[in-house]
């Protein structure tokens, strides 16, 4: 299972901002100490305002977030929160998604979880499937109190394995209106059943149980997971991908588990024992599932479509009344795209060399909400 998780996890200065979120904070929110300038893996649109932002989960920890706006925007607008992949930061392909779907008219949100990036917690790291949930729905608390917000036209974001986490919150919070997850994970199948449902067997569930168990005691502490460097000639190609996101100039950031010495052993255990989707054929709220054609994670984002529509799919054991809303659901698979294409596009120009694959239809994620959240 360790090794499992292992593969899984794998400018100038800011606009200074204000929010009434911030203007009143409680005395027993954490003060965060943010980085003042721009570090991100991608330029700073002409076309976006941006200034950082904190706020606080019902868990007690405070977030730290970009909050990226239209410039000359009027009025209230439509909001997206967006976050992941799992073990990544704001600085990388969340970002990037919130920058993009500012520029077309909405005010966006990406956020480090919680334990991870500049958001509070101890220790560092550490993943819940109840803590991870409740950070999205902490985000929409977030934005519906914002004075350019229609708390009434809220969407989410969920990247790779933060897809899986937008489907449990839009499952359990109907202020969600619109939900896209791209190249996702289910983390709690992977966790519990391995690659391809390849470990889905008691033996394997309870050999990994028994080395937690053990790493408890040895070093509760100890870190795993990160992309491996150097990487083996044999590695397989999503590996080399994951490679060419994090451990290069197109992806790296010194704050980002994926691009470093990843989780701790012991802080993801919770998600072996979880199921995330056990509901989402019950959610009624508009729903864009987004793969690409070549991603190894593929399977996750089909059958999790299927199970969302249908109430049944392959790799659940659980069977459920379809979707009392099917028409508003859609699965969108990108011709030639890989799992880490859809983090950045393929956008290799932003950092100055290779030709762009743009493989992300920022355009078309833009209508989908424009159309869910109106």
């Amino acid at each position: 299972m360790k090794v499992i998780l292992a593969a899984v996890l794998m400018g100038g200065l800011l606009t200074a901002c204000t929010n009434q979120e911030q203007n009143k904070k409680e005395e027993n929110m954490t003060t965060l100490n943010l980085t003042q300038e721009w570090d991100k893996v991608f330029p700073l649109s002409e076309k976006v305002n941006h200034c950082k932002v904190t706020f606080e989960t019902q868990y007690g920890l405070t977030l730290a977030a970009d909050l990226y706006t239209p410039k000359d925007a009027k009025g209230k607008m439509a909001a997206i929160a967006v976050s992941g992949p799992f073990g990544a930061t704001k600085e990388q392909s969340s970002g990037l998604y919130a920058m993009q779907m500012a520029e077309r008219g909405f005010v966006a949100l990406a956020f480090d979880p919680s334990y991870t990036g500049e958001s509070s917690g101890e220790p560092r790291r550490t993943a819940s499937p109840d803590i991870n949930t409740e950070d999205f729905m902490a985000a929409v608390d977030f934005l519906s109190k914002q004075e350019n917000v229609d708390a009434e036209r809220i969407g989410i974001i969920g990247i790779c394995g933060w897809g899986g986490i937008a489907f449990n919150a839009a499952a359990a919070d109907t202020r969600i209106k619109a939900t896209v997850v791209s190249t996702m994970y289910d983390m709690t199948r992977v966790s519990g059943n391995g690659y391809f449902d390849s470990e889905d067997k008691e033996e394997s569930r309870h050999a990994a149980r028994e080395a937690l168990a053990k790493q408890h005691l040895a070093d509760p502490m100890a870190m795993a997971g990160g992309v491996v460097d150097p990487l083996p000639d044999e590695a397989p190609q999503f590996v080399k991908d994951y490679y060419d996101y994090y451990k290069t100039e197109r992806g790296y950031h010194a704050r980002s588990g994926n691009s470093n010495d990843g989780w701790r052993v012991i802080g993801t255990q919770a998600y072996a024992n979880a199921r995330f989707l056990y509901y989402i054929n019950e959610i009624r709220s508009a729903v864009l599932v987004m793969h690409g054609e070549k991603a190894h994670s593929r399977y996750f984002g089909e059958a999790a479509y299927k199970y969302m529509v249908e109430g049944k799919a392959e790799g659940y054991n659980t069977v459920g009344k379809p979707n009392p809303n099917p028409e508003n659901k859609q699965l969108l698979i990108i011709p030639g795209a890989s799992h880490c294409d859809l983090y950045d596009g393929g956008y290799t120009e932003l950092v100055g060399k290779g030709e762009p694959k743009n493989l992300i239809p920022w355009d078309k994620l833009a209508d989908f909400f424009k159309e869910n959240l109106k």
